[in-house]
Parts: structure tokens; sequence; C-alpha cells
């Protein structure tokens, strides 16, 4: 039988399945007499404190790996020390009489409830985090070990309804095959850590659990979503070799990590570094790579509940200039609103919110924030080569109007007399609008990057985060690389760097005709930089050139994606 899914991460395995069922601790609702509040109350703070204590535990142990993994454990630590949850919990124990689980479990749930009506994938994916520590909570009341797959003791196919940071947090990742789930979407945590580990998933199979029995054999292709239980020796056979040459790809993609990028015919493609947190593993992909760019700056504002102060943010931007020296930081002003919610700032809900106030339009709403943060990185140009970048920038008014704020920002420094280099200043291109006006855009702005996962939403009018209408978002829609061929044309004819930083930029079978389109700057998440770079050295640049052309003429994403793979067979094998 052959189950299909959401390809999470990309991967081959064969073995054993082991079925995870998560133990969930669900309290009767019960009530205490007067006298007992104070025991309750104790007894709350205790298990709060061991939470805090196993969460420090599992970060300390994650950080030396995983980094952006450990931040997931923070955002735990957040949320346990949540002041309006720490207000109600105790109050429902001393005046309501409610026992302590039943309070935590309750008022738990009045969060979650809200959490997963909203439209909102990225909100309602933050329910994953509050159940995750109400269970944790549970578990410290009845006085339970940890959970999690550091019991495994041979590499097993973990088949879950879903799995949450700290189901994984122990787990050794030679013990795990591959991750099946009936639930998760790309984006949840669940895909990040299979993502960032290395391992093959598989996610939103429907009636896994009515098929899958425990120490069933499977295999897994996680590169089209099928899972195959039960297979005969031929089809064991040939996913073993399958497994066997993914790993060996894999080892062999690693050879050109530190190796600059060259086409077979020796042109030069630049690889940029996107950043979304700064931590030691990004300091160590700076050392092969050639520019940062996307310095992706949210990080510093979410899951906290005040802003970033001027000084705060010009340390972490001086910190990641000086790691790269003279190479361009490419620093994007601030990303946030709609989809993006922070905690510090109150946004109200939108129906659209990727068309709403997000990023740009929202430091126009904040001026604040936006002229505090433009003299934070100013303050911070002068110790390395810093170019900032607008996003969601639909018009030229737009980019006009965040001219006036850095002028005004400038003012400010001069009077507080502090020194700031002379910074470019460039675009996103992430929105029609301002792709269609390329060439003039090109005339006025500095540079540009274009954002190839917004420009595609926006282009196909299909929210990438809504499962729903995954089909109508396509990355290879021949609108897209049409578009990506004018844009490109425009500031090449000005003069004017443009780059790429979305996901296309790392695709395999993109990343080919990209270089054809004319792209010679590439940027992308450390994981993809040895892959890319392979992939590089495999072709010339007469041969881009060729399959860009054909691209070009080709009318559905379909022809594109299937024209792209016989390629890229011809071009491996």
């Amino acid at each position: 039988m052959t189950l299909s899914g959401k390809s999470a991460a990309p991967g081959i395995a064969v073995g054993r399945i082991f079925v995870y069922n998560k133990n969930l601790f669900l309290p009767n609702e019960s009530y205490i007499t007067s006298g007992e509040e104070q025991s309750h109350l104790d007894r709350y703070l205790f298990i709060k404190k061991e939470a805090l204590d196993e969460l420090e535990e599992i970060k300390i142990s994650m950080n030396k790996h995983d980094p952006r993994k450990a931040e997931i454990f923070t955002a735990h630590q957040e949320i346990i020390n949540d002041v309006i949850i720490n207000e109600e919990i105790p109050s429902r124990i001393q005046n309501d009489k409610w026992a302590g689980d039943w309070a935590i479990y309750q008022v738990y749930e009045t969060f979650l409830i809200v959490l997963r009506k909203t439209a909102d994938p990225l909100i309602s994916e933050r329910a994953d985090d509050f159940s995750d520590v109400r269970n944790m909570l549970l578990r410290l009341w009845y006085g339970q070990k940890k959970e999690g797959f550091n019991f495994l003791n041979e590499p097993v196919i973990i088949a879950a309804h879903d799995l949450l940071p700290s189901d994984t947090a122990s787990m050794d990742h030679s013990k795990v095959l591959a991750f099946i789930t009936t639930t998760g979407s790309l984006t949840s945590h669940a895909a990040i850590i299979a993502k960032s580990c290395g391992i093959p998933a598989v996610m939103g199979i429907e009636g896994l659990f009515d098929n899958v029995t425990h120490g069933q054999m499977a295999a897994v292709n996680a590169d089209e979503g099928l899972v195959i239980l039960e297979p005969d020796d031929e089809v064991t056979g040939e996913y073993e070799r399958k497994y066997a040459a993914f790993q060996k790809e894999k080892q062999e993609a690693e050879t050109y990590l530190y190796g600059e990028a060259y086409t077979s015919d020796g042109e030069k493609i630049e690889i940029g570094l996107n950043i979304s947190s700064v931590n030691e593993k990004t300091m160590e992909a700076q050392s092969f790579t050639d520019f940062a760019g996307l310095f992706r700056t949210e990080f510093l504002f979410m899951g906290r509940d005040s802003l970033p102060s001027e000084d705060e943010q010009f340390n972490v931007y001086r910190k990641v200039l000086e790691s790269f020296g003279k190479r361009p930081v490419i620093l994007r002003t601030l990303d946030i609103g709609g989809d993006k919610p922070i905690s510090s700032i109150f946004l109200p809900h939108e129906e659209n919110p990727f068309l709403g106030n997000r990023a740009l339009r929202f430091c126009f709403s904040y001026p604040d924030i936006f002229i505090t943060q433009i003299k934070a990185a100013l303050r911070a140009s002068v110790y390395g080569n810093l170019m900032l970048m607008l996003p969601m920038v639909s018009s030229l008014d737009d980019f006009r109007k965040a001219k006036e704020y850095f002028k005004s920002a400038q003012v400010e420094l001069e009077k507080e007399g502090m020194p700031f280099a002379d910074v470019k200043i460039g675009i996103m291109i992430e929105i029609p609008s301002i792709a269609l006006v390329s060439d003039l855009a090109a005339g006025e702005v500095d540079f540009a990057s274009i954002g190839s996962n917004d420009l595609c939403q926006y282009l196909c009018a299909a929210d990438r985060m809504n499962n729903t209408v995954e089909n109508y978002y396509q990355s290879y829609h021949p609108a897209l690389f049409r578009l990506i061929y004018e844009i490109v044309k425009s500031f090449k004819s000005s003069g004017k760097p443009i780059s790429i930083c979305g996901e296309l930029s790392c695709d395999p079978l993109a990343v080919p005709v990209l270089i054809g389109l004319g792209l010679k700057r590439l940027s992308m998440g450390a994981a993809s930089v040895a892959a890319v770079k392979r992939i590089i050295s495999s072709v010339d640049s007469k041969k881009c050139e060729e399959m860009a052309e054909k691209v070009l003429k080709l009318p559905t994403a379909a022809d594109i994606k299937k024209y792209l793979t016989d390629e890229s067979s011809l071009l491996s094998g």
C-alpha cells in the first residue's frame, strides 16, 4: 500500500515504523476546599520553575549544534512567564477554588481557542507552542518523566499525529530515519526541525493511523511525498540503493562548501547568506559565502514584551558587519505586521494580512520604530559594508517616502555627534506593481533583490501559507520567470546590482535558469550553499542561457517543471 502526503523535508528512508503516541494529560474538572489554595499555588510555582529549568537544559544542549532550534524553547519559556497567564492561574485557584491542574488546563485553553480560530496559519501554528507548554506543566504536575525520542535504540521511521519541539529535543538524529505525520504544514515546527536535522519528512498523510502498525516495514520517498507500506524485496532493494545514493550525494555536495562558485566555463556566481538570527552558526556560515544577501531583522522584535532599543539593535548589526568585513551586508528593514505579529504592539486583526499593513507600510505607521532602526543601522555602518533594503515596496512613492525617513535619521545622528557611513539604499522586488516598472525603479534605487516567495504569491494570487490553494502557488509559473527576466534586464541596463533571495535561489531545478536569465548573485540559507555551489559547477553559462530561453517560451508551470527535470537528469547523468 502507498500513502501520500506533503514533502516537508527531502530524502529517502527504509526501515521499521515506530508509532509514537504522545501522552496527553487531560485533567478532570476539580475544585479545592478553603485552606488548600496556598498548597496549590506553591505547587504551581514549583512546577513552573521545574519547567523553566528543563527548557533551559534543552536550550543549552541545542545551542551546541543548532542555535535556531534552541530559539523555539526560548519562546516556550516566554509563554510560561507570560504575565496574563501568571495572573489568571493564581486568580482561578484563589478566587474560584479551581484545582491547580484544572486551572492550568483551562487558562491555557482560553488562549488555544483564540489561536486555533484565526485564519492566519502563522498565528494558528502558535497554538502548538501553547499546547506543548501546557502538556509539559501538567506532566510535571503529575510527576511524570520527560518525553521524547531518547528511548530509541535503533534507527526507525517515526509515525506520529504531530511532532512538537519537546518531542524531538532529546532526539538522537542517527536513530531517526524519517518522520511521517497526519498533520503539520510546511512551516510547522516539525518541518523546520526535520529540515534542520536533515531528516526526510512526509506530512499531512490522510489515514496514516488507519494503515500503519508498530514495527511495520516501510519505504519513504520524501522527495515525492510517498510512503510505501510493507514493500516487497524488489522495492526495498530499490529504496536502499536510493538511500545510499542520497547519503553519497549529501557528502559529495559538502566538498563544495568552502570553494567559490564558478560555472564550468569559469563564470563567477556570488553566493549570499540569508540571516534569520545572529549566533555561532551564522558566524560560521559567513566564511563560505560572498555576502549577506538578506539580513532579516524581525527576530530582534519577536517573542518579547518590549521593543529593542537603538543600542541593542546597533550591537547586533555591528556584530554581523564586523564578521563580514568588506563583504556587503544587505540589511532588510523591519518586515513585520499582519502575518508576523509582535507582542509589544497591538496589531488589529486583518482578513488578508499578506495584503495588509505590513513591512514598509507598518514602518510608515510607526515612524518612531522605523527611525530608531535606521539610526541603529547607520551607526553600525562604519564597521563594515552596509546596504539597506526596503521590503514591500509597491511604488516609487514608497521608496521616496522612505528616503525622507533616512534623511531624518541622519539629521538626528548628526545632532548627536554619531558617525555614520554613506549607505546604499535598495528595495525588495516582491510586488508585481514595482516589478512592472523595474526600468524606472532601477533609475532611482541603488540596488534590488528579488523576493521570489512573495513575488510568486502575489503574481499567482495564492497565499503561500494556505494549504488549500497550494496548487495555485506555482514557483515555476512562466509569468514569474518572464518577470524575473525583465527585472534583471532593467537593472543590468542601469548598471545596478540585482540579486535574488527567495526559495527559488536554491531550487536545484531553477538555479541554472536564474543564471541564464542574468542573475549572478544568489542568496540562500546556509544549509543550501554546498548543493547550489555543486550545481553551478556542473553547468556552463551558455547552457544556462539556452535553458532560460527555452523556459521563457513554455506555456505552463507543469511544462517548465518537466523540461527542467529532464535537463537536470541529463546534466547529472
